[in-house]
């Protein structure tokens, strides 16, 4: 898409148009990522194919300097800290964002243990556990979308939803095996 110029895209990515604030490409740093599963893999696959189907995204900064999107968004993390690179569609850097994990390190725990249990349960549990296991895990991953819409409250205008996606893929960047 960032080859195709500006008066051929539709009105909702048009640079300027409301539905351009939005993330268009995500992407995470493999280097970060030391260990996978099948069915962590399925999450980041899932996360990243809704995260970019529909999303609100609008980094407060760019936007203040000009940048309408749609954006890139590279999630690393580097000394304890969530770093977020946004770019525009030309892969021009625009902002990174650092976003300070320690307040995400026991969500982010109780996910996983969650997780766990909940992929276990889908092997042999009975469809009432599956679905107590389930709400659960629901319950960690919205309060854990809450903090990071907390956190990026006055950096980035977004949704519930896209927290929710975004926290999936921070999980991922911190999975050790």
């Amino acid at each position: 898409m960032a080859d195709t110029p500006p008066d051929s895209l539709p009105p909702s990515l048009a640079p300027g148009a409301a539905g351009a604030q939005r993330i268009a490409q995500v992407t995470l740093d493999e280097a970060t990522i030391l260990w996978r599963n099948a069915d962590v893999e399925q999450e980041r696959r899932v996360a990243i194919y809704d995260l970019i189907e529909e999303n609100t995204f609008k980094p407060l900064r760019s936007a203040e300097r000009g940048a309408a999107g749609p954006y890139h968004l590279h999630l690393s993390v580097t000394d304890g800290r969530l770093a977020m690179d946004i770019k525009d569609t030309a892969d021009q850097l625009l902002e990174t964002l650092l976003i300070g994990m320690a307040r995400f390190r026991r969500p982010i725990r109780e996910y996983f243990a969650i997780c766990d249990s909940y992929y276990q349960a889908i092997r042999k549990a009975t469809p009432a556990e599956i679905e107590t296991i389930d709400m659960a895990r629901r319950g960690i991953h919205n309060s854990a979308a809450e903090l990071l819409l907390e956190r990026l409250e006055g950096k980035v205008e977004t949704d519930f939803a896209t927290a929710r996606r975004l926290f999936t893929l921070i999980c991922v960047l911190h999975i050790k095996g």
